[in-house]
């Protein structure tokens, strides 16, 4: 979802857009994707922001709810991870760090987690071949976000982001990810009880840091109440992160929109 939004900043497309472009020129498809991450990347600078919560690895199902919708890069995990792989290098290019979501899988929620838990009753053979297939040849990003999803298959009571199993099992071990691992927001309404709760179930269960995102100053209190200053392997991974990002590189953003303009063109009437 893109925050910074006209008449101050630019609209770009979707994700959907990479993956229709892609499916008609493979090539095209990615460097519509790189572009555009690289021209995020330069408002973002712009305003002193480091860091983006992109890209997006979720696979989509039939059946599932509409939030992760035209965000998503395809339903095949070979081309969500080439297209989130040129996301990250556009990124890579303007100095933001990437951080990859939502792991382990947001694409087969049958609810939206900003406001309800959703559940994910699939064999975790199909997951493994699926979901987190995708995120596998992402592993070596700096950062990644949990999703606040439940897979029974793995854990029936917790949702990945508070779930010591799937973090462990799955995110470090299935997916291979040993990069900074953030909670998804925790004022989110899938997560149960008080916000230092919830707070201190995603750390105990293996979130590096947490993630809090509507503003509201009594809850950003509660979260920095309870959390503990980074230490051990997580200040490990966070130093790690941070010395992963590299100064932009020289960048002509009119060039690079001309030539976005004239990809997405390509894609019969699918406009950013």
């Amino acid at each position: 979802m893109q925050r910074l939004q006209p008449p101050q900043w630019p609209a770009y497309p979707p994700g959907a857009v990479f993956s229709a472009l892609y499916d008609i020129d493979r090539q095209a498809g990615l460097e519509a994707a790189r572009l555009t991450a690289r021209l995020i990347a330069a408002d973002l600078a712009d305003l002193g922001i480091t860091v983006d919560c992109l890209p997006l690895a979720d696979v989509p199902v039939p059946g599932a709810d509409a939030v992760i919708g035209d965000r998503a890069y395809g339903t095949a995990p070979d081309k969500v991870a080439a297209i989130a792989r040129a996301v990250t290098t556009g990124l890579e290019q303007g100095g933001i760090l990437p951080v990859l979501k939502h792991i382990p899988g947001h694409g087969r929620a049958t609810a939206d987690s900003h406001f309800r838990l959703p559940t994910v009753d699939v064999p975790l053979a199909e997951l493994a071949g699926t979901d987190f297939a995708a995120f596998k040849p992402l592993a070596d990003l700096p950062m990644a976000m949990t999703a606040h999803v439940v897979f029974s298959a793995l854990d029936p009571a917790q949702p990945a982001t508070t779930s010591a199993t799937i973090i462990a099992q799955v995110i470090r071990g299935t997916i291979g990810f040993q990069g900074l691992l953030m909670s998804d927001d925790v004022s989110m309404n899938a997560l149960q009880g008080s916000i230092a709760e919830r707070t201190r179930a995603s750390l105990a269960a293996g979130c590096d840091v947490v993630l809090h995102c509507n503003g509201k100053l009594d809850e950003m209190i509660q979260v920095a109440d309870v959390t503990p200053l980074l230490a051990g392997k997580a200040l490990v991974r966070a130093d790690r992160a941070l010395a992963s990002r590299k100064p932009p590189q020289p960048f002509d953003r009119v060039a690079a929109r001309a030539e976005l303009d004239r990809l997405i063109g390509r894609a019969g009437g699918l406009t950013s």
